[in-house]
């Protein structure tokens, strides 16, 4: 997966002009749905304007902020349609065969915008979706579960634009306790809803991947995944050489790298990556603070590892000095952190 900086403009506005239409049904203005993403009415309808994650994020929050309904994420998420999606959307419909369909979906995530991980397993009797918000530090409890259940609505419905309107998961997993709205939640859905589990997991009969794509077209795939591998490229060459700092501190997280090493693990003459680096309005200290504070949200989030041993495996020399670097990241203590994120 492409992994921009949360900054960084590279994405079409699709989601943020779903929400603020799904506000605008219940007379939000749409000044006040657009809040502090830094857009106008005009660049949402744009097809040349792009937008960041954090743009996303604040979007969603307004959201949150505004509506009446508590059931909000599910029913926008529902309203979504393939064909939003652009080239990416126009594959899903064209492919011939729905296993390849998924391994698509997931492999080309990153040109829809993504604010969740996809993993996409097949168990002999399900498919199953395993969704995973992104580390981004404005994700607390609420908004973790928003996205969740924006999330699964959106994958039923792009289900049923391609499988059909019959199509319906046969069980629902979340990480998150439920609220007293997921009564029609379920009803909507026709199948159970189990909280507190180890991850958020959409659940479906295998046999819907046994049908033939009422849309597919072997051509027209073929020429659609040609193109979705240059947006891809070009989605690559935006992100740049900041990726591929990413990747290789990635791999020696917890050791002490100095920039040079990376310079040297890349190829590339260290006042030469210097320069990209600075061309993509980032530094080696900046990512280096970027990737830690990343990994330190999803350890506080999905595992049990005490506050000194995240502290260790991200390289800190002790756990104080962890504290003060997660404050200056999130704005709070780790421990402040877990006990909000988690229900």
């Amino acid at each position: 997966m492409i992994r921009a900086r949360w900054d960084q403009k590279i994405y079409p506005p699709v989601k943020i002009a779903r929400v603020a239409d799904a506000l605008a049904a219940e007379g939000v203005p749409l000044s006040d749905a657009l809040q502090g993403t830094q857009l106008t009415e005009q660049q949402l309808r744009s097809p040349n304007v792009l937008v960041s994650v954090n743009q996303v994020i604040v979007s969603y929050r307004n959201a949150m902020r505004l509506t009446r309904n508590p059931d909000f994420a599910f029913r926008t998420g529902l309203k979504s349609h393939v064909a939003a999606y652009g080239m990416y959307g126009f594959a899903i419909l064209s492919s011939t065969d729905f296993r390849e369909t998924m391994k698509f979906v997931v492999k080309y995530h990153h040109l829809a915008t993504p604010v969740v991980r996809l993993r996409f397993e097949e168990a002999q009797t399900h498919g199953v979706w395993v969704i995973d918000p992104l580390p981004h530090p404005a994700i607390d409890r609420s908004l973790y579960r928003f996205i969740v259940e924006m999330q699964f609505a959106t994958h039923i419905a792009l289900h049923r634009d391609i499988m059909g309107s019959a199509f319906a998961p046969s069980e629902l997993q979340m990480t998150f306790c439920g609220h007293e709205s997921n009564a029609p939640f379920e009803q909507t859905l026709g199948c159970p809803c189990r909280r507190r589990q180890p991850e958020n997991r959409l659940m479906f009969d295998a046999a819907w991947l046994n049908a033939e794509p009422r849309c597919g077209n072997e051509i027209a795939y073929a020429s659609v995944i040609g193109l979705c591998d240059e947006l891809e490229e070009e989605l690559a060459q935006q992100v740049g050489v900041a990726e591929q700092v990413r990747q290789t501190l990635l791999a020696s997280i917890g050791r002490r790298t100095d920039f040079s090493e990376i310079a040297r693990q890349l190829g590339v003459p260290a006042r030469t990556l210097r320069r990209k680096l600075k061309e993509q309005e980032t530094s080696f200290g900046e990512l280096i603070g970027e990737l830690k504070s990343h990994l330190a949200i999803k350890y506080l989030r999905d595992t049990q590892m005490t506050v000194e041993d995240i502290a260790g495996a991200l390289g800190f020399s002790d756990a104080a000095n962890f504290r003060q670097s997660f404050r200056r990241w999130t704005k709070t203590t780790p421990q402040d952190f877990r006990r909000m994120i988690v229900s």
